[in-house]
């Protein structure tokens, strides 16, 4: 059936009126979203507050009492670039999530792995660091010999008992002959007495362990075994901090600065004497 000229004029304004509606219902939606992000407060406020727990050398402190460490400088960086001044807040790691969601602080960026059980919590970033197990050796045990050369029942590892380092031996040298230890220590220093050829943990545990040691102890492959990534954690349902920070991530991925930062903080240790021992 046709409708009548005037109802059909009547129907064709509706229906322009009702798309002209929509996109300025969805302007408004989008832009009360932003004023509520954390970067708007970030703005306003001029300074960014950073959540963090201390553990060498992501953050720590030096001897006069002040924080330094890869965090600090990716922090610092950060807030440069913002334009705002930043405060670090030190946290216990295990109370760090709920601090963020209760508004301690705008962002935690402490060396936190992505996982499936904090996602539920908290919403993470683009990783801006990556670490890994690296095998730490005895030298003179094992001078000359390949990686697969440690795949062998002629070959001693030592792990602390239940640890990731113990599964990760298991499951790329499974000929290799396993020693368990209850504590960390342990495992290095069977390394060290030369009763056990090599021993895994997290760098930068094994760079700083062959530092100390150079006549006993090397790392001898590049191989980082189980990496994860490291990023920052936000509130959930924040779309343009997680905009901002993974383009910032990106950015400085891609000039090399992150690199460059974390090489020097977890690959030398040129900054030891720095630091009470």
């Amino acid at each position: 059936m046709r409708l009548p000229r005037r109802l059909f004029g009547l129907a064709l304004a509706a229906t322009a009126a009702a798309s002209l509606a929509l996109p300025a219902s969805a302007q408004s939606a989008t832009q009360e979203l932003s004023s509520e992000s954390v970067i708007e407060t970030i703005k306003q406020d001029g300074v960014i507050r950073i959540g963090l727990s201390l553990f060498v050398p992501w953050s720590m402190r030096d001897k006069n009492g002040e924080l330094i460490g890869f965090e600090l400088d990716v922090g610092r960086k950060l807030a440069e670039d913002m334009g705002v001044e930043v405060e670090f807040v030190p946290t216990a790691w295990d109370g760090i999530i709920p601090a963020l969601v209760s508004g301690n602080f705008d962002v935690i960026i402490s060396g936190m792995s992505v996982t499936a059980q904090r996602n539920l919590t908290v919403n993470f970033s683009d990783p801006y660091a990556y670490s890994g197990l690296a095998i730490l050796a005895n030298k003179s045990m094992t001078e000359g010999m390949s990686l697969e050369d440690f795949n062998s029942p002629d070959v001693t590892f030592a792990a602390r008992r239940g640890a990731t380092p113990a599964s990760v031996i298991a499951k790329n040298f499974p000929d290799a002959t396993l020693l368990l230890f209850d504590e960390d220590g342990a495992s290095t220093q069977e390394v060290l007495n030369g009763n056990a050829h090599a021993s895994m943990a997290a760098q930068p545990t094994p760079n700083r362990e062959a530092g100390r040691n150079p006549e006993t102890l090397i790392v001898p492959f590049d191989n980082l075994y189980d990496p994860r990534g490291e990023a920052f954690a936000v509130r959930k349902g924040d779309a343009d901090a997680m905009n901002f920070f993974n383009n910032w991530i990106a950015q400085n991925w891609r000039s090399g600065w992150l690199q460059e930062r974390h090489d020097y903080w977890f690959v030398g240790e040129e900054w030891a004497d720095q630091v009470a021992q």
